[in-house]
């Protein structure tokens, strides 16, 4: 049998756990123009350790920009949410995690679910870019803009879809998702970890800085991402990556599982 040439296209992804892991659900969301690929070796990594995994492809993403324009953040978000619930169900305990956009989505499920943990990589909350203080009203006089660069990326390169534009209606609907999961942060329970790339062209340093800020001791882990771009899932910090995360899982699912009550009997 010889190996396909064709890249693999952007779908999403779903493993029903083995194991005595099988019981511990991982939703995981992918970033803004990104797809389920740029998070498939740290889903595949967890589908290896037996966990239940969960990667929902969202609206406009894994095909052109010009679906993305015709797309709003609640459509985002209900998606992974509704991958959240279902995972959630058939599971005992049922994190989030993300990459990116990711990452806030990530965070405003758990300000609106009793989720068991949060991991998250790069996580967006803020911009570089001043000028999306007025992106309402540019996006009316500019349809789209280039998307930002890496001067030396090191990830490996995934097919997600023509995201060779951005357009500034779905950039304006980003900034609200930011604004949504910022505000939602104070109504977080569960623990955080959040992995940082010291050098990211894509979010800046203010996004763990607002995270620090209003999480205080829910976030119990920072890891520093000595050697990676912004799309570390694909980097070579990666297998770090996906080691903490594990032991984060792990710790805190069985946490969660001491913490619930046990019945009495007589």
């Amino acid at each position: 049998m010889t190996e396909s040439s064709t890249p693999p296209r952007p779908a999403a992804f779903s493993y029903p756990g083995h194991g005595p892991n099988a019981r511990t659900g991982i939703a995981i969301c992918h970033g803004f123009t990104g797809s389920p690929l740029s998070v498939m070796p740290w889903a595949e990594e967890l589908a290896a350790q037996g966990f239940s995994v969960s990667v929902p492809l969202l609206p406009g993403h894994g095909t052109d920009w010009r679906q993305l324009a015709r797309c709003n953040w609640r459509e985002w978000y209900d998606c992974f949410e509704a991958a959240y619930q279902e995972l959630n169900a058939r599971t005992d305990h049922c994190f989030v995690a993300g990459l990116s956009m990711g990452g806030a989505i990530a965070l405003l499920t758990a300000a609106r679910h009793p989720v068991a943990g949060v991991s998250v990589v790069n996580p967006g909350l803020s911009f570089y870019d001043r000028r999306v203080r007025v992106i309402g009203v540019l996006k009316y006089f500019q349809r789209t803009t280039s998307p930002i660069q890496e001067e030396q990326p090191t990830a490996a390169v995934t097919d997600d879809g023509d995201y060779s534009r951005t357009p500034l209606a779905a950039v304006h609907e980003l900034k609200k998702l930011f604004g949504a999961a910022a505000r939602g942060l104070h109504r977080i329970n569960a623990p955080v970890q959040v992995f940082k790339s010291r050098t990211d062209a894509v979010v800046p340093p203010t996004s763990l800085a607002t995270l620090r800020r209003r999480l205080g001791p829910r976030l119990v882990e920072v890891v520093d991402l000595h050697s990676s771009g912004h799309v570390a899932t694909l980097d070579v910090d990666a297998p770090e990556i996906f080691g903490r995360s594990i032991r984060f899982f792990l710790e805190h699912s069985r946490s969660a599982h001491t913490a619930q009550p046990t019945s009495e009997t007589s």
